[in-house]
Formats: structure tokens, sequence, C-alpha cells
């Protein structure tokens, strides 16, 4: 027995030396072994002997990334901390078929996407990446379908649902909201945000003041494309939109036909689309065309600008001026106040404007 203890403890002490060696061996040749002439030199030493010391110079401040308003987290209720510089706001028109714009788009620094529209098999067209996605709570289902691509956490993409409050009530009553939850706790590295009631009633009073018409008594639904631009314009330093068409493309009788979605090729014609819902009376619908007025409108004093079909607004009678800080969109650039916006002049000119739906600047 006793001649295990001191066996054990022979053990212990050679490696125990071994050690103390090889930590003394790597601090010599640190500290010794690896000096350059140059710092050994007495020229680069103080006229009292010891070594200089350099200045650790000070690593870029990182600003903390701006909080945006109005977007809540469905679990805890934080609010969405984000910020791009350069936005590819990619939609899910058929004009992004064989465009080959994909690697262009992955070049931004945040992708923005729309409901359930696929990067895979058309990653030529319309990129990989994807940073953020808007999502229509009409389209919570197609996105279930289809979570094996659009709720891989891994791609860290931020979603942002929209509905009506009778969708996303907290209180146990909204269907939508209740499901993301439940999705959020399936997958709880899932980033899912919804836009507060507050925040819906804001996306209504502003395109109220951009187009002079009441969201609700003209039978009217904003677009998915309506949300993601408004959102855009808060995020984005610089957006560059992928597959919008100008206000006025449908109109020409030479315009080609092309599906409604890059992903569903034998589906509806695109501009066949916007036209029937631009002139409906009857039930609620999609004032596409009128959006696409409202955003050429904006485009005309921030930093956005069109691809595919590549277009530029008509430039403003007055000029374009850069908009001052905090400035929303449909406000005054100088002043901050509310103007007529894009659809109102355009209905202006025209002499239909009216407090009743004229069918848009389709009509």
């Amino acid at each position: 027995m006793n001649m295990k203890i001191r066996v054990c403890q022979g053990v212990s002490g050679i490696i125990f030396v071994t050690m103390v060696t090889s930590f003394m061996l790597v601090y010599n040749n640190g500290s010794f072994g690896n000096r350059s002439p140059s710092s050994s030199s007495p020229s680069s030493r103080r006229p009292n002997g010891t070594a200089p010391t350099k200045k650790k110079p000070d690593g870029p401040r990182r600003l903390p990334t701006p909080t945006l308003e109005g977007y809540t987290s469905v679990m805890d209720h934080k609010p969405l901390k984000m910020h791009c510089g350069t936005c590819a706001l990619v939609t899910s028109s058929g004009q992004l078929t064989g465009s080959r714009r994909g690697e262009e788009i992955d070049r931004s620094e945040c992708v923005i996407r729309m409901n359930d529209a696929p990067s895979v098999n058309h990653q030529r067209d319309v990129g990989r990446r994807t940073s953020l996605r808007v999502v229509a709570h009409s389209s919570l289902q197609r996105v279930l379908r289809s979570r094996q691509e659009l709720l891989n956490a891994s791609q860290d993409t931020a979603f942002v649902f929209w509905g009506p409050n009778s969708c996303m009530r907290r209180d146990g009553k909204g269907h939508v909201y209740n499901n993301l939850r439940l999705l959020k706790q399936l997958l709880p590295k899932l980033k899912v945000y919804i836009i507060s009631r507050v925040k819906m009633l804001k996306f209504d009073e502003l395109f109220k003041k951009e187009t002079g018409i009441d969201r609700k008594s003209s039978n009217s639904w904003l677009s998915t494309g309506w949300f993601t631009m408004a959102i855009a314009v808060e995020l984005c330093g610089r957006i560059d939109v992928y597959g919008m068409v100008p206000p006025d493309y449908c109109r020409s009788p030479s315009h080609p036909s092309l599906p409604y979605h890059y992903y569903e090729p034998s589906g509806p014609d695109e501009c066949s689309m916007y036209l029937s819902h631009e002139r409906s009376r009857r039930g609620s619908h999609h004032r596409f065309l009128t959006e696409k007025a409202v955003f050429a409108d904006w485009a005309r004093t921030l930093d956005i600008h069109f691809h595919r079909p590549d277009w530029e607004p008509a430039a403003a009678a007055n000029g374009s001026r850069a908009p001052a800080p905090g400035w929303i969109p449909g406000s005054n650039p100088e002043t901050g106040e509310r103007t007529s916006g894009a659809v109102g002049r355009v209905k202006a000119r025209d002499g239909s404007r009216g407090s009743s739906w004229q069918g848009g600047v389709a009509a």
C-alpha cells in the first residue's frame, strides 16, 4: 500500500515538474525568443532604460440599434430593433422571372420579402437571403405549409405579421396571435413580431393623408406591399425595389402579360389583378395602383430606386429635396406638415377627385 502511494506521489511529481517546465519554456520563448532586433535595441528604449508603452487604439464605437416602435414580439412584447444601410425589397411579381438579379439582391445589407414568396428554386432571379419577411394574417397558413424553407431559424429572419385587431388581439380571442404564440413556443429561436393596433391605425391614417381616401369607407384593404414599403422607409437608408411596376404601367395596351407571382407561372395575370382590384366598388379590395402612385411620390424625396422594370418617378414640379430628419412619408420634407400626396395630384389633374372612391389612378 505504501509502495502504491509512493508511486502515485512520484508520478504526480513527474507530471507537476513536466507542466512547470513546459510553462517555463513557453514563457521564455514568448518573452525572449521572439524579440525582434528593433525591440531590443537601445534606440527603442526610453532614457531610463524602460521600453516605451504603446497606446492601444480605441476600437470603433458601435452605435445602438434603433428601436422601431409599433412592432412587438409575440412572447415578451419587446420592440423590434433593426436598421439597415441598404435594403433590397423583393416583390412577388412575375416581373422577376428570368431577371437574374439574385446576386445583386443578396449584396444588399438586408433583404426584405413578403408573405410566402420562396427563394428556393428561384435564387438566380430573387436571391437566397432573407432578413425580414412581412406576412399578412391571411398568409399564415401558406407560410406554415412552407415551414421547412420559410421558418428555418438558422436564417436569422425576422417575421412581421399584420392583420386586423380581431385576428391579432391578445386576450385569447385573436386566433392568428394565438397561433403565432404557439409557433414561437415550438420554435423559440424564431423572431416573430406583430404590428400593434395603434400602429395599424397609423397606417390607415397615412393612407388617407397620402390619397385623400378613407380606407374603410372605400372598402379598401391595404396590401402587404403597403406595409412592407412603409416599414422599409423606417428601417432602411437606401431601398432598392425589385419587381414593382410604375403606377401607369397597366394602362399601356402594349404591356406584356406576366403572372401575378413569379412562383406561380400559371397564376392570374398581374395587370388583370391590379386593375380588377383598383376598379372594384363592391367588397373589400386592395388598391395596388393607388399605392404604387404613393410609392413613386415617396421616391422623389427618399433614396428609393425601382428595378425590373427599371424606372424613375417623374420629377416633382418644384424639384426634389432631401427629407428632414424624422420625416414621415407624406409630410413636407422641410416643415414636416402633411401634403396631399401623389394620388391627390393625379386626380386633381384629371378633375375627378372627390370624397367617394374614384378607382384610384387606374379608373
